[in-house]
Parts: structure tokens; sequence; C-alpha cells
């Protein structure tokens, strides 16, 4: 049973001893024995009073009780903060790396600013709507779907604190997050053919592939980048690799990585236009494939010939998505392609909607473009591209009224 008492009156080590007052003020201490019996580690926790729920009786109390239900914590496994708890779950898990830059990036900048001086057992539901909030700060802060995204990790890791028995429950779950707008994609956000074109004309003439790679495969920019002499098919095109977003620079090794939720090794087959191969042919013949090494997840060497390697460097460093938004940017100025607020209209992943969007519009099943766009699941294309299905309203209609007042 947990004993609860005053130093002060039962150990002539404490300063206080003896002390003779009934109600001298002093601390309450509670001692007790982890479960496991006389064998047990006894620990004590010291309370500034006797009663009430966050006195020594209360804290005694639950004790025992948790003991009883087998549910019991250890109060200083919680005494982690939420910084050094970020840390070490972060570095235990397996993610692609975009991911893991995303979730460092949001867990440097965000998380441990507002709560990261915090333990593990201090933390309070509260505290993650308040985090939420002025993150958000009604619609003018983060977008909602990045708010979204981001706190599902930062549940997860409170729940492997949960799992480890740091603590009793997630505080971190069930929390309230803003809702988001649809994941469907806009009309707007879609260029016609004629300004892919246009966008085709004006790039930097070694980029002009990478133009209708996105359009007419729906490759996404980092695959475009990755582009080697072996993704050269008959009639399609294999990609296994994209580029790393830390590939422009000269240190970085592993140039190279898997696709988006894929594992090293598999591919995605997309098949090719007769124009397309002319221009991978056209682009072949003006500029030589550079062959780049790069150290693959197993820490093998391996080599690309790549199409698109920075010649004006000469180092055998790669483009990325970010160093490849000037030309792109640049392109669209050029182009006349802009908003009133002189901002580019579109952003390359435009170039992969309109592979998409052109795709459903002539009738290929929705589930094809899903497995040539690399998507994790065909909900994902469901929920972006669906509505441009072309004539599913007309057919429902068709179909509900022969199947239930059939002539």
């Amino acid at each position: 049973m947990a004993t609860v008492f005053q130093k002060c009156k039962t150990e002539p080590t404490n300063k206080y001893y003896p002390c003779e007052k009934t109600r001298c003020g002093h601390n309450w201490t509670v001692r007790y024995r982890e479960p496991g019996g006389r064998t047990a580690r006894q620990r004590e926790k010291t309370f500034a009073k006797k009663t009430g729920p966050d006195g020594a009786d209360a804290f005694a109390s639950k004790v025992e009780h948790d003991k009883g239900m087998g549910v019991y914590l250890d109060p200083k496994r919680g005494d982690i903060t939420l910084r050094a708890w970020s840390k070490e779950w972060l570095g235990l898990q397996i993610l692609a790396e975009g991911t893991r830059r995303n979730y460092e990036g949001f867990t440097r900048n965000h998380v441990v600013p507002h709560l990261g001086r915090k333990t593990l057992a201090g933390l309070v539901k509260k505290d993650f709507e308040k985090f939420i909030a002025d993150l958000h700060r009604n619609g003018e802060g983060m977008a909602a779907s990045t708010i979204n995204d981001r706190m599902k990790f930062v549940a997860a890791m409170m729940q492997a604190a949960v799992t480890e028995k740091r603590i009793a429950e997630n505080p971190a779950a069930g929390v309230k997050v803003p809702r988001t707008s649809s994941f469907a994609v806009d009309e707007d956000e879609i260029p016609t053919l004629e300004e892919v074109d246009l966008v085709a004309k004006y790039i930097s003439p070694q980029y002009r592939l990478t133009i209708y790679l996105q359009a007419a495969a729906g490759l996404r920019i980092s695959e475009t980048l990755a582009f080697a002499t072996e993704c050269r098919r008959t009639d399609f095109i294999r990609v296994r690799w994209q580029v790393s977003s830390k590939a422009n620079r000269g240190d970085c090794r592993t140039r190279f990585v898997p696709l988006k939720h894929r594992a090293e090794g598999e591919y995605r087959d997309i098949p090719t236009a007769p124009f397309l191969e002319e221009e991978i042919v056209a682009h072949a013949e003006r500029w030589d494939a550079v062959p780049v090494v790069f150290t693959d997840k197993g820490g093998r060497d391996k080599e690309l010939e790549v199409f698109f390697a920075p010649r004006e460097r000469g180092k055998g460093t790669m483009p990325t998505a970010t160093t490849y938004a000037y030309h792109f940017k640049k392109a669209l100025k050029a182009a006349g392609l802009v908003r009133a607020d002189g901002k580019p209209k579109y952003t390359p992943h435009g170039l992969r909607h309109f592979f998409a969007s052109t795709a459903l519009a002539n009738g290929i099943p929705i589930h094809e473009v899903s497995r040539w766009l690399g998507h994790k699941s065909i909900k994902t294309t469901v929920d972006i591209y669906g509505h441009l299905v072309p004539g599913a309203w007309h057919r429902c209609r068709e179909i509900m009224q022969d199947a239930m007042r059939p002539v």
C-alpha cells in the first residue's frame, strides 16, 4: 500500500525535523512500490498538500487503483520533453525522403517552438487544440489540408508514447482539425493544349522534353528530371527513380530515390504516344545523356545516363523541382501565361493534371489512369479527377431509369 507522510515528522535527516506543528505547511510524501510485490522498485513523490484532487492522498489512491487494474504507469517515464521525444521517435521511423523532410521541418518550425518544452505527461488535449488554432489563424495561416496531414503524424507520435507506457492517453487523438476543401482539381489549374505547347516553346531548349514527359505521360517533376536512357522501351517508358530533393548539392550521394509510394526496385510503366517518342529522340540527338553515379538505399553504387543533368556545372549534380521551378516560371512569363497579379498561371503539376484530364475525357478507364499516374490508391485518383469523367451524369440517369422503370 502507498504510504502518505511528512518527512519533517518522521525522518531525522530532514532539515525541519522534529516538527511538532499539526498544520506545519511542509510537504507531504507518497511512498509506494511499482507493480511486482516486495521486490519491486520503491518510489516517492512529493506534494505541497495532503488533500484535494492534486494532493498526496489522491495520488496514493490512484497509484493503488492503477496497480490493481494493471494500468499503472511510471510517472517519470512521461517526464521527457516533447522536443526530445519527437527527435527520438522520428529517428526510428522508416520514411520516404520527402515525407521525412516534411515531418522534420514541421516539427522543427512549429511543434517544438509551440510545445517542445512541455513534458509528455504535461500535455493535454487543449494544448493541441490551441496549437492547431495558432497554425490555422481562421484561414489566414497554414492551409487546412497541410494541418490535417501533419497532425496525423503528430497523433501517431503521441500514440507511440502511449504504446511505450510513457503516458496513459493520447492528448492529440480526436483533436478537431480545420475542415478541408475538396481535393478535386479545379479546371482552371489545367492548361490547354495550346498553352502546353507555348510553355514547351519558351522554356530553355534543354528542358523542352520535360514539358511533354509531364503532359503526355503524367510524370511527376521529380520523376521527369530523373528520366534516363534505361526508361526508354518500345511504345512505353519505364520509370523507377525520382530525383532527390538534395540532388543539386555536389556532396549528395543519394541523388536518386525510389518512386513515391514505391519501394526500391519497383517501377511504373506508361504508354507513350508516337509524338512523345519523337520528342525523346530529338532531345537525345541534340544532347548526349550524361552518366551520373549515385548510391542506392542499400549503399550500392549505381549509374544512370540521365537526360537533364546540368552541363554548365559539370559536377554531376542534378536539377531538382526547386531549381527547375525557375526555368518553368520564366517560360510562363515569356509566354504571357500569368495571372492578374503577375504570378505564373500554372505550376509543373498542372501538366500532370493535363495528362489525367485528357485521358479521362477520351474514355480511358480511371483505374488505368490511376496506375499510370502512380497514385497510392484509386481513391486518390477518384478524389482528384473523378468529376472529369465524361458522360457519367447522363449515363447514371439512363441506367437507373432502365433498371427501375424498364420499358
